[in-house]
């Protein structure tokens, strides 16, 4: 009979696999003997050595490559590699705890014999795809996760409750794989592997909740018992399998918070905020939020920018998405970011990560709030990753103004000659500093024909901060307005109110080497010119709004003119950007308008934006729909859904879902064919809700 402190020396010791997989018919544990600090690895085979830190991750085969017999070898070849090391994890621990209940401790033993099993049939059936355990280079991360546990909570926590628990994950995911390629009998394998860490994890939770503090929930302790570079995004494989976890005990409310639970896995994320009110921040003496901008606006749609994410980047939000929220844009195929809260204070939010290495920052603009907020991370950024003081430097600052675009848009119809489908040179407007200028400019303009004018402040947020000038004269009120905003140091653009027809824009993205087209949106705005949503097409990529086009095309010799406009405003903007040095995000706005002869006629530019828009986020939620379908983007206003009877927007959603439920279609990642998603928690909003909704075609919408 074996001593089970023997038994666990040969296992982590030996540089035998034969030796370290021996299991002994029975064991004793009589002579625990003396807790060991624990090698810093574990005795192995020379050809299972672990590869050195830093050398290249080789990634698991995809579904898609399981047909080939070899590749089917290679995944054994990883699972093999971490059952072994999960026995090497268990000896170390009945080695370093010999004080832990004797219950424990056998059921530590008993788990561990499941584990060199696995590791055995694992052998077998490599072998069987020409594959030898240790012609690959493995891994130590599991090791050095582990093994500096300083009590039996952190090895259960850690192994227990996120290694294993995330073979819940795995082994369905590849069994179905495995199946879909005809190999049953390695997907019977894994199915018995499956229910195996059914029983491993229901152990560890057993014994986790027995040493936690009781008035501690479980998902509360397991997160505080976590060391990095471990975190619950550990405990999740590939999909998310439920019911495996409510078999293994877990309570619903911890399932539902590791369903949402997001953070990179070594990754360097990208942190991100929702400040789109800087417009209205740039040229004013003090760096605050003018009285009466949408503040609410801000905090109910803070987490949109999650649609613009990868995969673990950061949102930076002053309060949290609930679990049922983020539940329902995970089950939309939708991946989840970081969420981390503030106060908007970067000093927090610096402390926050203080022992995370960034890979970028990225507002949806950069402007002196978000300068002031992302600045204290830049020294957490990595090697030749733009900080926020070089991505927001003055060059910029210069694009976000209205008189810029209008300069842009001018100059391009002075140099080309605008053809009769254009606008007229008049028309793109004037920027004036004076209010004698400015009723100059008015006066001239209305001489021209135009009777109906616009006044914007130049820099400002879409649709605000404009005054409208229709009657014959001038009132006291809007002679004011003009005064006041000049006095404050602002310009205005006086342009003509022409009568739209299709608002629509045109997304690109700046990079170091030029500018690239992301795609085109079609653009809902009210009476007032204010945002009210998006819509794209199915070849919105490539092509604009099939709306656009029908309305264009009887004025034009070919619709290849207006693409061909469109390239030599990228050729121009894309000069732009590179002599500034900007990078990221940067949007036209544009439409067509109907002249006073009854022709339609286009205005290719009404504003250049530089940083992320509406129409930017609509192109990236249609990376999720699927092909041939359209998608809508709409914001919805409180006072809309009262008068559409619905008392709050949490029963607005209810209506949305009977009406409209969301259905995914096709493989290996369903996507959506139909139905609407709110994008903003409808609980927690209070003035403002988004929704995206699917269909064939955005009038459906």
């Amino acid at each position: 009979m074996m001593e089970l402190r023997a038994f666990a020396e040969q296992v982590l010791f030996s540089t035998s696999l034969e030796e370290k997989l021996f299991i002994p018919r029975s064991i004793t544990d009589e002579n625990p003997g003396r807790s060991i600090g624990g090698p810093a690895l574990p005795g192995r085979p020379k050809e299972l050595v672990f590869k050195a830190q830093g050398t290249a991750r080789d990634s698991f085969p995809g579904l898609n490559r399981l047909e080939q017999e070899t590749e089917r070898g290679r995944l054994l070849h990883f699972f093999a590699n971490h059952e072994l090391l999960a026995t090497e994890l268990m000896a170390l621990v009945l080695l370093r705890f010999p004080e832990a209940p004797a219950a424990f401790r056998q059921g530590v033993f008993e788990t561990l014999k499941d584990e060199q099993r696995h590791t055995l049939l694992y052998l077998k059936q490599m072998k069987a795809c020409g594959v030898a355990f240790g012609e690959m280079p493995v891994s130590g991360y599991f090791w050095n996760s582990i093994a500096p546990m300083q009590n039996p909570v952190d090895y259960v926590a850690g192994l227990s409750l996120t290694f294993e628990q995330a073979n819940l994950d795995f082994c369905r995911h590849y069994s179905e794989g495995f199946l879909q390629v005809g190999d049953t009998t390695t997907a019977r394998l894994l199915d018995r592997i499956y229910h195996d860490e059914i029983g491993h994890v229901a152990y560890g939770l057993k014994w986790f909740r027995r040493w936690k503090d009781p008035a501690e929930s479980d998902w509360d302790a397991f997160c505080r018992h976590l060391r990095y570079p471990l975190s619950p995004q550990r405990a999740k494989g590939i999909g998310f399998n439920i019911a495996g976890r409510r078999e293994a005990g877990l309570d619903p409310d911890f399932i539902a918070k590791l369903e949402v639970y997001a953070r990179s896995r070594g990754r360097t994320p990208t942190v991100t905020v929702f400040n789109p009110l800087t417009e209205a921040l740039i040229g004013r003496a003090a760096p605050s939020v003018p009285p009466k901008l949408p503040a609410r606006l801000v905090e109910d749609l803070e987490t949109l920018p999650q649609f613009l994410c990868r995969q673990d980047d950061i949102v930076v939000v002053r309060n949290l998405p609930s679990t049922a929220f983020l539940q329902s844009i995970r089950r939309a195929g939708f991946p989840l970011p970081e969420f981390i809260r503030t106060n908007g204070d970067p000093a927090a939010l610096r402390e926050s990560l203080a022992d995370r290495k960034l890979g970028g920052l990225r507002p949806w603009a950069w402007g002196p709030d978000s300068l002031r907020l992302l600045d204290p991370l830049s020294a957490l950024l990595g090697e030749g990753i733009r900080t926020a003081g070089q991505a927001c430097h003055e060059a910029i600052i210069p694009l976000y103004a209205k008189s810029w675009s209008s300069a842009f848009l001018r100059s391009l119809l002075e140099e080309a000659g605008p053809p009769s489908w254009l606008c007229r040179t008049d028309e793109a407007g004037l920027t004036v500093a004076s209010l004698d200028e400015a009723l100059e400019v008015i006066g001239r303009i209305r001489n021209s024909g135009h009777h109906r004018l616009v006044v914007k402040q130049s820099c400002g947020l879409a649709g605000r901060n404009a005054i409208r000038l229709w009657e014959p004269a001038l009132s006291d009120a809007q002679i004011r307005w003009m005064e006041a905003a000049l006095q404050a140091g602002l310009t205005l653009v006086i342009e003509p109110w022409l009568d739209r027809v299709i608002d629509f824009s045109i997304q690109f993205e700046a990079g170091s080497k030029g500018l690239r087209l992301c795609g085109h949106t079609g653009l809902l705005n009210d009476h007032r010119g204010q945002f009210r949503g998006n819509w794209a097409h199915p070849n919105h990529r490539s092509r604009l709004p099939p709306e656009v086009i029908r309305l264009i095309r009887p004025g034009v010799r070919s619709t290849d003119a207006v693409y061909e406009l469109f390239e030599v405003i990228r050729r121009r903007l894309e000069a732009e950007t590179l002599a500034r040095d900007y990078q990221g995000p940067i949007g036209i706005d544009a439409f067509l308008y109907r002249g006073a002869d009854g022709a339609i006629r286009l205005k290719p530019i009404v504003e250049i934006n530089p940083r992320h828009t509406m129409g930017r986020l609509t192109i990236e939620l249609m990376r999720q729909v699927g092909p041939g379908r359209a998608g809508f983007f709409r914001i919805h206003r409180r006072t809309e859904i009262s008068q559409a009877g619905f008392e709050t927007f949490g029963l607005f959603e209810e209506s949305l879902h009977r009406k409209r439920p969301l259905c995914l279609k096709g493989r290996p990642k369903p996507r959506i064919e139909s139905g609407a998603l709110c994008l903003n928690d409808p609980l927690q909003a209070r003035d403002w809700l988004a929704v995206f909704s699917v269909g064939r075609d955005h009038a459906e919408n």
